[in-house]
């Protein structure tokens, strides 16, 4: 049968764009320039940890989601979404491979009046600059008179059960009036409101400000974590407070590190910009690195306290708890738990972890113990660390139960353990 869409990209932007396709009736098919999303969706699993759960992807393909490895499947549809992953490379600049591989695969078969969405996080300039002559090359065809492109950044936040897709505006940049309204009349079909940028770089751009601006608020609670602390100041409390005003302040809160797919991107390593080179953010490059040291800092606060009670790092028993990014998801995308795992272990720690889940868990591609009783393991090490802040754990018991307890999310109660 024939579909309405194609999804191309089955992580964790494309999966939750079909999902809420299908859920609108829409026929969708998804497809991957890598072959193992297919497979894995074909044997009933997830492809990405923590973007939908096996019993989403049994759901999604009895409403009729098709995974298919065959990209002729991409010249049967009236809409085509780019979701390819765009991962930060060694240089500090978005790997765009997979986007390119993405846009020749569609091009070989896109046909006149099909609406191509770009949902890639990119810099901007992408879509008009890489995307655009790809598909036009590839095609023989023209953008804004033979197809309609757009760009829509996604916009999701994983596990958050209150701003679900349906619910969450949906920005949209078209090359020209009419890619904008093309975009907007499918979107119109998933959200329940549609914001137009003035074009795709605009759009582009919202994505940039929007991920910049996360990591500097919580690279600015991270230094606040470390004054406070030496300061003998409970950094929690004084959030508590500030966050009773009503303008001009957002809570955030300090954490070991910073994950997720949202990574900082700085505008001066933008490669399609002839103004920003030479003069990047250095407010973002800066947050970056206040953010980066924070796995160095929680080691340093595990030291003290191991050194303060007579025991040592080498040969102490840590036991790690939360080892994913996002409370209650499985994701481990860019988690700091894996770092700091990786640190302890070369001062000579025995590591082990508890994530209700993580089932297997690895560190330099050694694996590491999971505790099976948690109060157990808790009572046995010489020093417990909360990573992320799982709602099954229940931190006034686990207070009780540990030897030592150093919670770097301030999810305990006051007073019953150490906080970062």
């Amino acid at each position: 049968m024939p579909a309405d869409l194609a999804v191309i990209g089955l992580g964790h932007l494309g999966l939750p764009l079909a999902q809420a396709a299908v859920g609108a009736g829409i026929q969708t098919v998804g497809y991957d320039t890598d072959p193992r999303p297919f497979a894995e969706l074909s044997a009933g699993r997830t492809p990405v940890e923590g973007s939908l759960s096996a019993s989403d992807i049994r759901r999604m393909v009895s409403g009729g989601f098709r995974p298919t490895a065959d990209p002729a499947e991409l010249g049967r549809v009236r809409t085509a979404a780019i979701c390819a992953p765009t991962p930060l490379g060694p240089d500090r600049t978005l790997d765009l491979g997979a986007v390119t591989e993405a846009a020749r695969a569609l091009a070989l078969r896109l046909r006149p009046h099909t609406t191509v969405l770009v949902e890639s996080a990119v810099p901007p300039g992408t879509t008009e600059n890489l995307v655009r002559p790809l598909l036009e090359e590839g095609s023989g065809l023209r953008a804004g008179r033979d197809f309609h492109l757009a760009h829509s950044p996604g916009r999701l936040d994983p596990g958050n059960r209150t701003h679900v897709y349906a619910h969450t505006p949906k920005v949209i940049g078209g090359l020209t009036p009419a890619c904008t309204e093309s975009a907007a009349a499918f979107y119109g079909r998933l959200t329940d409101k549609v914001v137009r940028a003035r074009g795709p770089r605009e759009a582009e751009m919202t994505k940039v400000l929007e991920t910049n601006f996360r990591h500097v608020n919580i690279a600015l609670v991270n230094e606040m974590a470390v004054l406070c602390h030496d300061l003998g100041v409970d950094l929690w409390d004084v959030i508590r407070c500030a966050e009773t005003k009503p303008f001009g302040f957002q809570p955030f809160r300090p954490g070991p590190g910073v994950g997720g797919h949202g990574v900082p991107v700085d505008p001066g390593y933008f490669p399609y910009s002839s103004r920003t080179p030479g003069h990047p953010l250095r407010m973002v490059s800066l947050a970056k690195e206040i953010n980066d040291r924070m796995p160095g800092y929680v080691i340093q606060r595990c030291a003290t306290l191991l050194n303060e009670h007579g025991k040592s790092v080498r040969g102490a028993r840590v036991l790690l708890l939360g080892v994913t990014y996002k409370p209650d998801l499985a994701d481990q995308e860019a988690s700091p738990a894996r770092e700091i795992a990786g640190r302890l272990m070369d001062m000579g720690a025995q590591i082990g972890y508890h994530d209700p889940h993580v089932l297997d868990w690895r560190v330099r591609d050694l694996p590491v113990p999971r505790a099976d009783s948690l109060y157990e393991a808790a009572a046995g090490a010489d020093l417990t660390v909360l990573l992320q802040h799982h709602r099954t754990y229940d931190l006034q018991g686990l207070a009780v139960k540990a030897q030592l307890l150093l919670d770097t999310r301030g999810a305990t109660p006051a007073g019953a353990a150490h906080r970062l």
